[in-house]
């Protein structure tokens, strides 16, 4: 293997001027770079890294941790789009930097965390991404202070900079304009209620019928997410059954993920329901192997991954920068109404 000794002979210089060639340390003239840089790749040198990171106290290295590429095994977990849409924007965010993305997946076992963390900690990595996948809260090893980490998708009772989809403004959004649209038996069928993203996304379609002066109905919410795919069927079924049983029925149903309304469609095509002309239905996700495929088109919200992906990568790039830290802790990142043709027009001036 080839050596700075080396590539001084071979270029005609001391290794101190093949030092500052590749540390960019000092003064070196442009025919003498050339000449060193063509030792190299004659002899097929390659700088350690090692050594450069003992000098600069910086090893250009970054940590991601995720189970985007094996996915979670257990059934139990309310798992939404793959995590991988967010490791995608963080590398986009990052590759502009120079910096270098390792990446280890935890096999979907927590327990497999802290030992990534270990090991990355060991690389010198300059900052670390968890990227978790669902919105979740979490609890991480502690890192030293002088490594920056930012969390993806979840957060922590420490404060730990944290990147998260606005499931809140997300549905209020999207029951807001359902209402605009002259829809006022707006019925949601959620995810169950130990879910973060339920509770949030339950709080935004009661805020935007408040805001429009419709008194939530108890009848049309109704948790309908399970862990069992056949009992959470049954449970679909049973729920839509009782809710166009009602006196006053839901135009709508807003359903917890695309997937939920993929099934929902079905249930109410075996009840010779025309869509959207008798009854209207929205998602959540934009999951478009869904939305888009499905007749009709799905009304959903994005669940923003790639852009919170980027900002997370971005958010840790200012700390290893040491940047002012201005933002809050926990940043919302909001998708935007994805309207199709799933839901009705009712409102006034479409009757007209």
């Amino acid at each position: 293997m080839a050596t700075i000794y080396d590539v001084a002979r071979n270029a005609g210089v001391s290794a101190k001027t093949v030092s500052r060639v590749l540390n960019s340390d000092g003064p070196v003239s442009s025919a003498t770079r050339e000449a060193v840089e063509k030792a190299m790749r004659d002899l097929g040198y390659v700088p350690s890294n090692a050594a450069r990171m003992m000098r600069s106290n910086k090893s250009g290295l970054i940590g991601l941790i995720t189970g985007a590429i094996s996915m979670s095994p257990e059934p139990t977990h309310p798992a939404g789009l793959p995590e991988l849409f967010i490791v995608q924007g963080i590398q986009k965010a990052l590759a502009p930097s120079g910096m270098t993305l390792m990446i280890a997946d935890t096999g979907g076992l927590v327990a497999n965390t802290a030992p990534l963390i270990d090991t990355f900690l060991r690389h010198r990595v300059e900052g670390l991404i968890y990227v978790a996948e669902y919105h979740q809260k979490v609890a991480l090893p502690r890192v030293p202070a002088d490594v920056a980490l930012v969390l993806a998708n979840c957060y922590d009772d420490l404060g730990t900079p944290a990147i998260l989809p606005d499931d809140r403004r997300g549905q209020r959004d999207l029951v807001s304009r359902i209402i605009a649209s002259g829809h006022r038996r707006i019925a949601y069928l959620a995810l169950r209620v130990d879910v973060e993203a339920s509770r949030l996304r339950t709080e935004g379609y009661h805020d935007a019928l408040t805001a429009a002066g419709i008194a939530p109905d108890p009848a049309l919410l109704a948790a309908c997410d399970l862990p069992d795919r056949e009992a959470e069927t049954r449970l679909l079924i049973a729920t839509i059954d009782r809710m166009l049983r009602l006196p006053d029925p839901p135009t709508v149903l807003c359903c917890g993920t695309d997937k939920m309304a993929l099934e929902v469609y079905g249930i109410l095509r075996s009840r010779r329901l025309k869509l959207p002309d008798q009854i209207s239905v929205a998602g959540y996700d934009d999951y478009r192997v869904i939305s888009e495929q499905l007749y009709p088109p799905l009304t959903t919200v994005d669940l923003p991954y790639r852009a919170m992906g980027e900002r997370a990568g971005q958010r840790l790039l200012a700390l290893i920068s040491g940047e002012p830290q201005n933002d809050p802790a926990v940043e919302r990142v909001a998708g935007p109404v994805c309207w199709r043709a799933s839901v009705k027009d009712l409102s006034a001036s479409n009757l007209k």
